[in-house]
């Protein structure tokens, strides 16, 4: 069982890497489709495993994006890895609506705004709307994958922890 959930962390985090390569168009180039792995790997895998997926999938699009924010990308993946935990949580506990709205608003509003006092409320007005659109396009993709992947992965993680 666990040499199955590492790979699929592995092909959740690979697939962070193709969404980090389809970019919104932003200020900072660094918003991308790399977040609806991580959602996937919060159903799948659970809080932890959503968690790393967001921080190794956000850290991917920014070296692809030319890493415009230096090592505050590290505060972001840190963020994203957060947002990514509460999304399981609420999410494994039935909360599937909220979750995806606390998701959107969390990237979207709340995890921009340390960049109000590092970078100015210029920046912070520029980037939220980017920021809104990418949440809510990786929002929309996780939740028509999230059921199918369910169906089919679901038993497969199952039927290997029986075998172990």
């Amino acid at each position: 069982m666990k040499s199955m959930r590492l790979g699929m962390a592995a092909m959740l985090v690979a697939l962070t890497a193709i969404g980090a390569a389809i970019k919104v168009p932003a200020v900072v180039g660094s918003v991308a489709l790399d977040a609806f792995p991580a959602l996937l790997a919060a159903v799948l895998l659970g809080g932890y495993g959503g968690a790393a997926v967001a921080a190794i999938g956000h850290l991917l699009s920014a070296l692809l994006g030319g890493m415009p924010l230096g090592p505050l990308h590290l505060l972001i993946a840190v963020e994203m890895a957060l947002l990514a935990f509460i999304f399981s949580s609420l999410y494994q506990r039935g909360r599937h609506w909220l979750a995806g709205i606390l998701f959107v608003l969390g990237n979207a509003f709340a995890a921009p705004l340390p960049f109000i006092f590092i970078m100015g409320q210029a920046f912070y007005l520029a980037i939220v709307p980017s920021l809104f659109i990418g949440s809510v396009i990786n929002a929309v993709i996780a939740y028509i994958a999230i059921p199918r992947l369910v169906k089919l992965v679901g038993p497969a993680m199952t039927k290997a922890g029986a075998e172990q």
